[in-house]
């Protein structure tokens, strides 16, 4: 039965085996990055989009909005 002649590779085959080799290449889980030790009271420059009034609640306090700012998420995330 070895003498049985190996029949033609079709389309099919070749996509099969194309996307089991992505499939081995690709499912890999990726690593996070290390994450980075932060210095305690370092502030990261940030984009932050806020509504308007939000803002203008802030800045009313004269000097130190940002500051106001940053104390209001703190609070909200329980820190």
């Amino acid at each position: 039965m070895s003498d049985q002649p190996r029949r033609p590779r079709t389309l099919n085959d070749a996509r099969s085996e194309a996307e089991a080799a992505f499939k081995r290449a690709t499912a890999k889980v990726a690593e996070a990055p290390p994450k980075q030790n932060t210095v305690p009271g370092v502030k990261e420059q940030v984009t932050l989009r806020i509504d308007q009034d939000v803002l203008e609640f802030f800045q009313e306090g004269g000097p130190g909005w940002q500051d106001r700012i940053n104390e209001a998420l703190r609070k909200a995330a329980g820190k």
